[in-house]
């Protein structure tokens, strides 16, 4: 990659060599202005007002203009001679946490890289104690005629600058959150908590432009003479009323279906609200119970006697099992006992029936006794 700047990171006493390349690079695809009716580029040229004349690009330098409009011719010699210390070099200043950099202050990133074999040792050290100390460098420097802050910490095994933007160069956010005043039920919380929960994690580096996909598509489609617009979207209504309850149940049940997950999540309406059971495979939105004023929910009646002993309900089990566990042979033993057992009692039954019908008979013919008068 090709250096934007070279100097060095002063790091104490310790002067570190390095090369300034950037991180980032963008993807945007840029368009020129033409003619519409014969395609011409249209360019801008840059003239002098004072004769009309174009200028070229060596006779072009700096100025200041002032409020009264006279403007002060500044060159590069002259910033040059200015005393910062910064014009060549990345001055630490401090360590500090890295959540104690609000991200608003990010600006641009870049790589430092160690500038020849001497600066080896001392970019490995300054490397290695960002990474021990779980700290950022907070620096000075200078590019591009103004002097920066800057933000150093280590990636993979490479030492990064992000360009900070000064304090004063945070806008304060006046006038900016709703001038009125909203509630947020639990229930909403809740809700809101399941959707967070159910849409989960990204990988980064999945992530892609898709617009950008698109115009290149349409552009080939266009070289091509194939190309079909399609329909515009209908614009969103605006100032539309939602029932912010039914949509993010909604929400949470579509994340789930994208995700493949089986069942969604449902909430009750009205003012019962809804309330969310999470688990760390996915967060479920269960539905509070409802009832009428003054209503309860009738609980099992007891058994009559208070509730059985455990104790005795594990013996009456085991004692049905070993009823059960009977063998073959001892139920055929049983059943040929009780063949012979039934004939005898039959016999026995018919003889006593016998006998006691014969008593009976001589009982009625035997004459009673009359008293005597």
């Amino acid at each position: 990659m090709r250096s934007i700047w070279n100097g060095a990171i002063s790091f104490g006493l310790v002067s570190i060599p390095i090369k300034l390349v950037n991180a980032t690079e963008s993807h945007s695809i840029s368009f020129r202005q033409i003619h519409l009716a014969d395609g011409g580029r249209i360019r801008y040229r840059k003239v002098c007002e004072l004769d009309g004349e174009e200028v070229p690009g060596a006779e072009i330098g700096k100025g200041y203009e002032e409020a009264d409009g006279s403007v002060v011719p500044i060159t590069d010699e002259d910033l040059a001679q200015l005393p910062l210390a910064t014009a060549k070099t990345i001055e630490i200043m401090s360590f500090v946490p890295a959540e104690e950099i609000d991200p608003l202050q990010m600006d641009a990133a870049y790589y430092l890289a160690a500038n020849g074999a001497t600066a080896a040792k001392p970019y490995t050290l300054l490397r290695e104690a960002l990474k021990r100390s779980r700290k950022v460098a907070i620096a000075k420097y200078a590019l591009r005629g103004r002097e920066r802050l800057g933000m150093l910490r280590v990636v993979d095994d490479v030492i990064a600058m992000h360009g900070l933007l000064w304090p004063d160069e945070i806008r304060v956010p006046e006038g900016v959150a709703p001038d009125v005043e909203v509630t947020v039920r639990d229930a909403e919380l809740d809700l809101a908590d399941a959707l967070m929960a159910t849409l989960g994690e990204v990988e980064m580096a999945s992530l892609h432009d898709d617009y950008r996909d698109a115009v290149e598509a349409m552009i080939a489609a266009k070289a091509g003479g194939a190309f079909e617009p399609a329909e515009a979207p209908g614009e969103p209504a605006g100032g539309q009323v939602i029932d912010l309850m039914a949509a993010l149940e909604k929400s949470v049940r579509a994340a789930k279906a994208s995700r493949g997950e089986a069942g969604g999540a449902s909430v009750a309406g009205g003012a019962g609200g809804a309330e969310e059971a999470g688990t760390e495979a996915g967060a479920e939105v269960t539905p509070m119970r409802r009832g009428g004023a003054g209503r309860k929910t009738s609980a099992a009646p007891k058994a009559a006697g208070g509730k059985k002993s455990t104790a005795a309900s594990a013996k009456k089990t085991a004692t049905t099992a070993a009823a059960k566990s009977t063998s073959a042979a001892s139920k055929k033993k049983t059943a040929a006992k009780s063949t012979a057992g039934k004939a005898g009692t039959t016999k026995s039954t018919s003889a006593a029936s016998a006998k006691k019908a014969g008593a009976g008979a001589k009982k009625a013919a035997t004459p009673r006794k009359r008293a005597s008068a």
